[in-house]
């Protein structure tokens, strides 16, 4: 990919400054709070990227996108003489395909897909089971479900089964489809990252969600004047590259990552926003306080979980300043951020989790932590109550 002249003259700053005569990271931003940290504002991280093994591999994989479309594809095996639904893989199918197919279909293509959801649902409550038997889940109340898959008809159908056999099995927990469309969770959950005093002078932050097959550059309006909780934030503007399409290097990665961050700034200038000097990240894997991918890390393109490369540190190199000012970059696991899209509307539970059904099955299990305000808001609502 050809590196344009602005990110290459910020490449050779970048070079002269980091003096990496060892072969390790560069220096990276000045730290607001540690990356992959376990408090933040609102909930304590209790747990993330957890990963439960079996005899054939993780127990998260049951649940997957590609476990769905390959039990679709069993039933179609079994249902060969009649060949409902084509010839082609159910992984070449769109969302919608399959939607029409469920809803408007013939009865056999209904039955097939029919058979697929009640099947994963099962593999679902399975993956549920085996997370609460855990001591970092434990008691969990309810479960938000996100990812690509989501936004599906026929995977909330699937969701609200898997609760239904979870419930029927004595696991008493609430499946609930996380909100926003699951291009925006991940972005819209790194308000949540940044520091509250800087949404005192800012209205936008930029925001990146990188997954095992798209990455997603985004600003995101805080629209704190409409709700405080930062529940009505929302993305202004998105930039996404399906990475998984091409034959592509780490180093080419953050490259392109970084052009689509200078597009969203110099649009965020042009259209004279007050963009915030942060970058919030969501990617896989275990986050280190100070920004190294420990594990988890295999289905993005190259060697990330390297002692040499350090995302923040690289994307600080080559943005050091936004709006005039030192730029400062916040990473987490990529489904705590997506979960932290779901925390304003998680309030009425303790303890909570959110289950990311992607390229693999991010996990993350919450603890919500009180705000300043909610004796006040209790009181309100107990004296209203009086009221009544």
């Amino acid at each position: 990919m050809a590196i344009t002249e602005k990110t290459a003259r910020k490449a050779e700053t970048a070079k002269a400054k980091s003096g990496d005569k060892n072969g390790k990271a560069p220096p990276g931003p000045p730290a607001l709070a540690a990356h992959g940290a376990a408090t933040l504002a609102a909930v304590t991280v209790d747990a993330c990227n957890s990963q439960l093994k079996e005899e054939d591999g993780f127990v998260g994989d049951r649940a997957r996108r590609a476990a769905f479309f390959e039990i679709l594809d069993r039933w179609r095996d079994i249902a060969d003489a009649k060949a409902p639904l084509g010839d082609k893989p159910a992984a070449e199918f769109s969302k919608k395909d399959l939607d029409a197919a469920l809803l408007e279909g013939e009865p056999q293509e209904q039955a097939l897909i029919l058979s697929a959801i009640e099947d994963y649902a099962g593999e679902l409550a399975t993956v549920i089971r085996r997370l609460l038997r855990t001591r970092d889940w434990r008691g969990t109340q309810r479960i938000a479900i996100g990812g690509g898959l989501r936004e599906a008809r026929f995977a909330e159908i699937a969701i609200a089964r898997a609760e239904l056999i979870s419930r029927a099995n004595d696991v008493a927990i609430e499946l609930t489809p996380i909100r926003h469309h699951p291009d925006e969770a991940g972005l819209i959950g790194a308000v949540h990252l940044a520091p509250s005093w800087m949404f005192a002078s800012f209205d936008d932050i930029l925001a990146v969600d990188i997954g095992g097959t798209n990455i997603r550059a985004g600003i995101v309006r805080l629209n704190l004047d409409k709700a405080e909780d930062l529940s009505k934030a929302r993305v202004r503007t998105m930039e996404l590259w399906r990475h998984g399409d091409d034959d592509t290097g780490r180093d080419d990665a953050v490259e392109r990552l970084v052009g689509m961050l200078e597009k969203l700034i110099d649009q965020a200038e042009k259209d004279e926003l007050k963009l915030a000097p942060f970058i919030g990240i969501g990617c896989p894997g275990e986050i280190s306080t100070d920004g190294f991918i420990e594990t988890g890390a295999q289905n993005l393109p190259g060697n990330w979980e390297s002692s040499r490369f350090n995302l923040p540190a690289a994307l600080w190199q080559a943005i050091p300043t936004i709006g005039g000012r030192e730029s400062a970059i916040l990473m987490h696991n990529d489904a705590v951020v997506q979960g932290l899209s779901q925390a304003p509307f998680m309030r009425d539970v303790e303890r909570w989790g959110v289950l990311t059904v992607g390229t693999g099955l991010g996990n993350a299990r919450f603890t919500n932590r009180p705000h300043p305000n909610d004796e006040e808001k209790a009181a309100g609502r107990r004296k209203e109550g009086k009221k009544d």
